[in-house]
């Protein structure tokens, strides 16, 4: 199982690191360590042949999944579809999901889970361009 490693912490931002995307095994939910108050994230990875040991549904929250590597297969309620790398899944609150690694390499995704309707605004519509010097 991959751990995440806090790298830095400031009063407004929190930098962690589940470390080489290539190496990493399991499930890490990354809320803890990010001190997030929007949404959840979590990596996990796949073997090939395995699924999730259960199907889930959440009572208010939705679900992005996003493939990173590998192909499977994806179910909601009792619609079944093919996923690959570069593939994202919205799952909506109040049915039923799983997925499988059906590649010969693992699959590994991320998953985000925030709750649904809540985005009031997004990209330049909560965003304002600022003027700052850069330090970089």
């Amino acid at each position: 199982m991959s751990e995440i490693n806090v790298l830095n912490r400031g009063a407004k931002y929190a930098h962690a690191s589940v470390g080489s995307l290539q190496q990493f095994e399991g499930k890490q939910f990354v809320k803890e360590a990010t001190g997030a108050t929007s949404c959840e994230i979590s990596f996990g990875t796949l073997p090939s042949g395995a699924s999730v040991p259960f199907f889930h549904s959440h009572k208010a929250n939705e679900e992005n999944y996003v493939i990173l590597s590998g192909a499977g297969r994806f179910q909601v309620d009792d619609e079944v579809f093919d996923i690959a790398e570069g593939s994202v899944i919205r799952v909506a609150p109040g049915c039923d999901r799983n997925l499988r690694c059906t590649s010969a390499e693992p699959m590994l995704y991320l998953c985000i889970q925030a709750k649904a309707n809540s985005l009031e605004g997004y990209t330049m519509t909560d965003a304002e361009v600022t003027e700052r010097p850069s330090l970089l």
